[in-house]
Order: C-alpha cells, then structure tokens, then sequence
C-alpha cells in the first residue's frame, strides 16, 4: 500500500544517482550498443557480453567504445555450458553487478541504439533491478524499426544480417559484441541520413 513512499525515500547507489542527475541536460551523443545474451527470456537468461561504441556529428568514435564481458559462473553451471568467447578471452572479465555500473556510467544521458534495442534494454533492467536501481531513461532508436519505416514495410522482421547484406556493410572477421556494435554503428549511419534526422 505504501510502496511509493519507500520509492521516494529509498536509498539509490551513487553511480546511479550520477546517472540520473545528466538528464538534466540533452545529449547529442549516440551510443550503439550491442549485448549478447544467454537466450531471449529477460526473467531467466544472463547477459554475456556488451559492446557500445559512440558517435557524435554523424561521426563514429573508435575512441568512445566499451566492451565487457561478464562471468557468469551460475549460469555456466547450471546450464553445463563454456562459453568459448567468454572463457577464452583476453579481454577483463566481471561480475554482473560491477559491470552494469561500467556500463550506466558509459552510456550516460546519450540516445541508445541498437538492432531490437528494447530487448537488450529489457536485459539491462532486469540485472538493475536485482541492483535496487531504477530503470534507464535513456530514448532509443532500433534499426530494424528505423527499416522497415524506410521501406514501409513494418510487419517483416529483418535479422541483423540481413541489414547488413541489404545496406552492403562490411563484414567483420570477428564476431564479438563490439564488432557488431560497429556494423550496427555504420547501418545507423546510413539509415539516419537516408531518414533525414
């Protein structure tokens, strides 16, 4: 009955209340961000890996980018599974909660876009909440939605490989999340200047 009040008063982690205090201003700055996942159930798959790269003036930022991958010891267990990327890796390896913060604090008050970005934010909310955070604020832009209002053709889904064979983006030779990120980064591109925004 009273769970508003203990919203108003709880108690957020500072790196959430850092988050919450840029949207006071609008950003001009876009982050692509690509998250691999365990499986496409928010309430019971685990996020593996993240990619986000940045872009400002229609320009995409090698400099602005991120990539973490996530042990998730509880889900490989569970699941008998080894996860070769996330095993092998050289790249640092976190914990969930450490680095949902890394990733709050890279993203900012920037407009979030991705391939079925709702998704990986649905993702991003379910790990914030067992956080006793609150949701992102961030807007978001889908390229596949930003297609198929291209194309006016809404009601055929269209795989980010087909996007990428469709606009003839390069394909990368790894296939990590930030690889993705940056081909998602060169469609955004294309079909912001094609979209006129």
């Amino acid at each position: 009955m009273f769970d508003w009040i203990k919203n108003i008063n709880k108690e957020y982690p500072e790196f959430w209340k850092k988050y919450l205090e840029k949207f006071e201003t609008k950003s001009k700055r876009y982050v692509i961000l690509n998250t691999e996942t365990s499986g496409l159930n928010p309430k019971k798959d685990v996020i593996l890996s993240f990619g986000a790269i940045g872009i400002e003036n229609e320009i995409i930022k090698v400099n602005d980018s991120l990539e973490l991958v996530i042990l998730q010891y509880k889900y490989l267990h569970d699941n008998g599974l080894s996860n070769e990327f996330i095993i092998e890796s050289k790249l640092p390896k976190f914990a969930e909660p450490n680095a949902i913060e890394e990733l709050i604090n890279y993203i900012g008050n920037a407009t979030l876009v991705g391939h079925r970005i709702h998704f990986d934010i649905e993702m991003i909310n379910e790990a914030l909440e067992k956080m006793e955070c609150g949701k992102i604020k961030n807007e978001a832009l889908d390229i596949e939605i930003m297609h198929q209002k291209l194309y006016e053709d809404i009601n055929k889904p269209f795989s980010l490989d087909d996007l990428i064979k469709s606009y003839k983006i390069p394909i990368a030779e790894k296939n990590s999340a930030l690889d993705d990120a940056y081909s998602i980064a060169l469609l955004f591109l294309k079909l912001k200047s094609k979209l006129k925004f």
